[in-house]
């Protein structure tokens, strides 16, 4: 398994996904989960898959979701250092 550094080293940012869901035994009433999974974007295969695992395995059906994704470090700001001086 890889490193939260290693996966935003990567382009992997972090995905949060607010879901708007009928409860099962009263499906006039909505209820919201939150997830929040490092995804690359735009694919978001992570995203899609919960949704999936939540559609085939959960009862409660979705009625939306609502997904923001932030990128946490990109290539450009990021660098390798091998040594630091220390002025006194």
């Amino acid at each position: 398994m890889q490193s939260e550094t290693e996966m935003m080293m990567k382009g992997y940012g972090l995905t949060t996904a607010e879901m708007y869901y009928h409860m099962p035994d009263h499906p006039h009433v909505l209820n919201t989960f939150i997830w929040q999974e490092y995804d690359l974007a735009p694919d978001h295969d992570k995203l899609l898959q919960f949704i999936g695992f939540w559609h085939d395995e959960l009862e409660g059906p979705l009625h939306s979701v609502r997904f923001v994704h932030r990128k946490m470090i990109s290539p450009g700001e990021w660098r390798h250092v091998t040594g630091e001086f220390h002025y006194h």
